[in-house]
């Protein structure tokens, strides 16, 4: 263990947000270089607003009190408060826990469009590269949309192999989903929700932000990080005398079984019955259907600076 960041600085760091110790821990063999070498896309990202610089010690190689910590912290704040922000309470933490580190670092930062056209590399500090790749990848990699739509259609290539992953298709396209509207996650080749933590979800469900912080004491000993998933591929909304309410409505129409979506609190389409092509070129009807999703954040331009 690196040392504990006090609830005081913690406080101080996230804006009140949260207060709590956090111990950081990191994998001890960084301890026999001189020198270590980050190289790494920096893209959108949902905990930390933009990926690279120091999320690759943390939680890249930490332990896993850092990793839940800073995904709770994001669920906190929310996907759509983050995700495509460069200065992000988050990043704060993750940058003075790597200050914790006494071995000299280097970054190479690299912005991608697209599968593998390189727009951008900056080399410097961790923080320095990264903050400068970020700028870069806020014009790469945003696409801004005029309005938002009622129905969008998250079409996932199979390199995402469970919803844990595929869940990006969430992410990237909760911002431009109008209120009451639909998300469908498109993905018939996926059957798994999570190969990894699929036990611990079939117990908690996919629940906004407020139900989890409502039953915080029944969900003592759950992995925070686990928990924050379960909110981000939810979305935004309220819990009030019981009732949860999610801001929009997210469908899997995958090959995971009605009633485990069901179990799960998401909803569920049979992808046989979904005609994708028939969904393309009706924007202007407000229904979007993304290839690829996953890849490219989109946002509204009423909310750009």
């Amino acid at each position: 263990m690196l040392g504990t960041i006090p609830a005081s600085e913690i406080e101080a760091l996230t804006g009140g947000l949260m207060s709590e110790d956090v111990d950081i821990e990191i994998n001890a063999r960084i301890f026999d270089y001189d020198l270590l070498v980050i190289c790494g896309p920096v893209f959108p990202h949902e905990v930390v607003g933009f990926s690279g610089g120091n999320k690759y010690f943390f939680p890249g190689i930490s332990g896993p009190k850092v990793i839940d910590f800073t995904h709770w912290m994001s669920a906190i704040i929310t996907n759509m408060a983050t995700i495509g922000h460069e200065d992000t309470p988050t990043r704060r933490v993750l940058d003075r826990a790597a200050a914790m580190i006494p071995v000299k670092k280097a970054c190479f930062s690299m912005v991608v469009r697209g599968h593998h056209d390189l727009a951008g590399l900056y080399f410097g500090s961790p923080e320095d590269s990264q903050r400068a790749a970020a700028e870069l990848s806020a014009l790469v990699n945003i696409t801004w949309d005029d309005h938002p739509y009622k129905l969008v259609i998250s079409v996932m290539p199979e390199l995402y192999d469970d919803i844990w992953t595929a869940a990006k298709g969430m992410y990237k396209m909760e911002p431009v989903v109008a209120d009451g509207g639909t998300l469908i996650i498109y993905a018939p080749h996926i059957d798994e929700i999570s190969y990894t933590h699929g036990k611990t979800l079939d117990q908690i469900g996919y629940h906004v932000r407020d139900y989890y912080l409502a039953h915080m004491p029944e969900l003592a000993g759950t992995s925070r990080g686990v928990m924050a998933h379960g909110t981000h591929c939810k979305g935004a909304g309220t819990y009030v005398d019981g009732t949860e309410k999610s801001r929009i409505t997210v469908i899997l129409a995958t090959g995971v079984p009605k009633e485990r979506c069901e179990r799960l609190n998401l909803g569920y389409m049979d992808p046989a019955t979904l005609d994708i092509e028939s969904l393309k070129g009706r924007e202007d009807e407000g229904i979007l259907v993304v290839p690829r999703a996953g890849e490219m954040l989109h946002r509204l331009k009423s909310e750009r600076a």
